[in-house]
């Protein structure tokens, strides 16, 4: 009796546990969305006498240098350190307080110098947070996990549209709104996760050491589907105005917005099955593929109609993927003293595609045009699915 109600417990921390990560991860998507793609680009538009392009592609690119190093610095050193909560609470006190600082700088150099601070805070708590996932969740869960990280890019995508309600807040007051919503979700999860004695197990610790080549094929194929990711957010609008001149920016929100809401219904039950699966990388498999034929429907298109519903293949597949990839990741860390470490590497799947797209982007499309950027794209996808089909297990 009293091991069926401690399985019992164990069975409910795990849950609550999932949930609160969920929204914890949120949470970060939350501090960054609005402000890369609203916020800022907007402040350094209104900068005076300043070259915008130049000047927004500069912080970008040294941005995300400074997010995947500090992904990296910061998963192995809550490794080394054996606790996540306190790296993942200072990040988060840093990472509000370097937004409000950024709200109050008048040039570039300020801007610039304050946003690599603020991105190496922000991967201060996203580091370890990740980890702290794989410590915590069964290898039984890890689909459900992904399924429930849906969640971040669709509080993001609706926190931007929060921020900016016209009229509800000005470019500061923004700032002091991301601040809070970041917050908001990442604080329960730093009261409320029960913290696990050394004597206890961890649920985790029913790992099995996958090889090696697990986790490069996984890392592989992430990759190559962020790589097509990043393009068509990047530049979706234009290709769309391509077709149709007179659509405006609204109505491509609208787009992204319900497809990623449409996406965390989806991306749990697919989830889920893939942790009923004895082959849970079929699912990711089969959304990879899905990717490359939006794409392939997307070059394809001559409307603006057939272009929107080519997009919603695409975005939802591509969406689910990344979700689950995210949780079936936790299955193949090689070691499991270097959690934070290693996921530290596979963020720069989320990195390194923003430093490739642009030039990719301008070597195809003005001399060859969106269709063969969109070939280049899909043939990414269709080889990400083709390698995941060929990982046969992941445990």
């Amino acid at each position: 009796m009293k091991e069926f109600f401690s399985l019992a417990g164990g069975k409910r921390r795990t849950q609550s546990f999932l949930w609160l990560f969920a929204l914890a991860w949120a949470g970060g998507a939350i501090a960054y969305v609005p402000f890369l793609t609203i916020w800022l680009p907007l402040r350094i538009l209104a900068l005076p006498g300043s070259d915008s392009v130049r000047t927004l592609g500069l912080i970008t690119f040294c941005g995300a240098i400074a997010a995947s190093l500090a992904n990296i610095t910061f998963g192995w050193l809550s490794d080394r350190t054996r606790t996540r909560r306190p790296w993942i609470a200072t990040g988060l006190a840093l990472t509000a307080l370097l937004l409000l600082m950024i709200g109050r700088a008048h040039d570039a150099s300020t801007i610039l110098a304050l946003v690599i601070y603020w991105q190496v805070a922000l991967n201060m708590m996203l580091g370890p947070l990740s980890a702290w996932a794989a410590d915590r969740v069964p290898r039984n869960k890890t689909g459900l996990l992904g399924g429930l990280m849906a969640l971040s890019p669709a509080l993001g995508a609706l926190s931007g549209i929060i921020v900016t309600i016209p009229g509800f807040a000005n470019a500061q007051q923004r700032l002091w709104l991301i601040a809070a919503m970041m917050c908001a979700c990442v604080i329960p999860a730093l009261i409320f996760v029960r913290r696990v004695s050394p004597a206890t197990p961890v649920p985790q610790a029913e790992f099995i050491r996958p090889a090696r080549r697990f986790a490069i094929t996984m890392w592989i194929a992430r990759f190559l589907v962020q790589i097509a990711e990043a393009a068509l957010f990047a530049y979706l609008l234009l290709y769309f105005r391509s077709l149709d001149p007179a659509i405006d920016e609204s109505r491509v929100a609208r787009l992204f917005g319900a497809v990623l809401l449409l996406a965390v219904p989806l991306a749990i039950v697919i989830g889920s099955l893939a942790d009923r699966s004895s082959r849970p990388a079929r699912p990711l498999a089969l959304c990879a593929s899905c990717s490359a034929l939006g794409l392939i429907a997307l070059l394809a298109s001559t409307t603006i109609g057939q272009a929107m519903a080519a997009y919603v293949l695409f975005g939802l597949a591509t969406t689910i993927f990344l979700s689950v990839h995210s949780g079936q990741t936790l299955r193949v860390l090689p070691d499991p003293r270097h959690r934070g470490r290693d996921l530290g590497f596979f963020n720069l799947t989320n990195t390194a595609p923003s430093l490739i797209m642009p030039w990719l982007t301008i070597a195809v499309v003005p001399a060859r045009g969106y269709a063969t950027l969109f070939a280049i794209l899909a043939a990414l996808a269709a080889i990400s699915g083709a390698m995941l089909l060929w990982l046969n297990r992941l445990d």
